[in-house]
């Protein structure tokens, strides 16, 4: 019987998480979690040919995905925008089942040869959270959302790491602080674009920006976004 690619890897990354908590993303844990499946080492390697790395960006993923489905499924029709995205990021950390993981990973991902990997990981959370709630910008907002969004998830989960409070409320109410500030800044870009004298200082700076569009505008491009020129 053949297994596939899917499979294999959801059995490597379910036996590695026993392994977490005690060596980390580490080759012991990879060669463990092969030890405990019927995975070969062979296909082991072929599957994740960072071993235990591989495994740690499943393992997000996967909680990425949890959190996905959970948007999909709940009604969000009576709330604020700023409760969709709080919604969001929360449910992203109620779809983690094992907290030490996330801990494991976040060492994992701040090692400087690692740290890039972690950043996108980061940034596809942002993304997946913004493209679930409906997000059409194709603009330079494309990109400042996601990074909003990364800053405030990224600091959330360090403060949930580290929280204890009952159901992690702390968490919760520090996550609406965040988001809070988030605002704050979308109003000062609003008196900004509102006030005559200013606007017209950016008029410069919008027109580049203005030619910043998202990678959905060019999607056979490997580099994110595109400049477009600008016509005669």
């Amino acid at each position: 019987m053949t297994t596939s690619y899917e499979t294999a890897k959801t059995q490597l990354l379910d036996a590695a998480l026993a392994h977490v908590p005690f060596d980390g993303w580490s080759a012991a844990t990879f060669q463990a979690a092969i030890r405990d499946t019927d995975v070969s080492p062979t296909v082991a390697r072929a599957i994740c040919p960072r071993g235990a790395v591989d495994l740690a960006v499943a393992f997000h993923k996967r909680g990425d995905e949890a959190m996905e489905a959970r948007i999909k499924f709940e009604d969000m029709s009576s709330m604020k925008f700023r409760e969709k995205v709080a919604a969001a990021v929360r449910w992203r950390l109620e779809a983690v089942e094992d907290k030490e993981a996330v801990r494991r990973g976040t060492t994992l991902f701040a090692l400087p040869m690692h740290a890039v990997e972690g950043a996108k990981l980061i940034w596809g959370t942002a993304d997946a959270i913004w493209t679930a709630l409906g997000d059409t910008s194709d603009d330079i907002n494309w990109y400042t959302k996601r990074a909003t969004l990364s800053g405030v998830y990224s600091s959330t989960v360090l403060y949930w790491l580290g929280d204890d409070s009952p159901d992690a409320m702390a968490t919760w109410a520090f996550l609406d602080r965040r988001i809070e500030d988030v605002m704050q800044i979308e109003k000062a870009k609003a008196r900004l674009r509102n006030s005559p004298t200013l606007s017209r200082l950016m008029t410069g700076p919008n027109w580049v920006l203005s030619r910043i569009k998202a990678p959905t505008r060019m999607p056979k491009m490997d580099f994110p976004g595109s400049w477009t020129a600008p016509r005669d």
